[in-house]
């Protein structure tokens, strides 16, 4: 019998002073058998950064090929397309030719640094692809519960994030911006 996913419903308040959203998002994830709790926290993570009513989680470790997170437009173009974790350069570079942005969010410390330096000269060449780094610090802290209230506030390039009454703030490490 295959495992199922585990539902998590977040009710996320975004105060993005950035881009001039303000807005609360009550969103439902599904995390997949094989993501860890840190993952999916990376995804919310990345939807309160790109916080818009048109974006949407994808189908992520479910399905090849899949973002985490995407955008679309009226016609059904993708927008942005957002990878969570350490994806492989090839399958950035189809999402590279797919959509308009892509974001890929890594997270891991050592791991992520690694992965960077193997990438970087590769992903270099893609203009509409950009690369940010969460610190461990801020996954460390972040607790995933099946019912979740948040509250993100992002400005000049820093997030602070409100559960439980307890706030974190830190700065994602931007490794690589748009070119374009």
């Amino acid at each position: 019998m295959a495992l199922k996913s585990t539902i998590f419903k977040a009710e996320l308040t975004v105060s993005d002073l950035d881009r001039h959203h303000f807005a609360t998002h009550s969103l439902t994830l599904a995390r997949h058998p094989s993501e860890t709790d840190e993952r999916m926290m990376v995804r919310l993570l990345a939807f309160a950064l790109n916080a818009d009513a048109a974006l949407e989680f994808g189908r992520g470790l479910s399905s090849e090929a899949e973002p985490d997170l995407v955008k679309k437009d009226l016609t059904g173009a993708i927008e942005l397309w957002i990878d969570v974790g350490l994806p492989d350069e090839r399958e950035i570079r189809k999402a590279a030719g797919r959509a308009r942005r892509v974001k890929v969010y890594t997270y891991g410390g050592r791991s992520a640094a690694l992965w960077w330096t193997q990438n970087e000269a590769a992903l270099q060449r893609l203009d509409n692809v950009s690369v940010i780094d969460i610190p461990e610090v801020a996954i460390e802290a972040l607790r995933a519960e099946r019912n979740m209230q948040m509250d993100c506030t992002i400005q000049e390039g820093g997030l602070w994030l409100s559960q439980n009454g307890e706030t974190l703030h830190f700065e994602p490490v931007v490794l690589k911006p748009f070119s374009l």
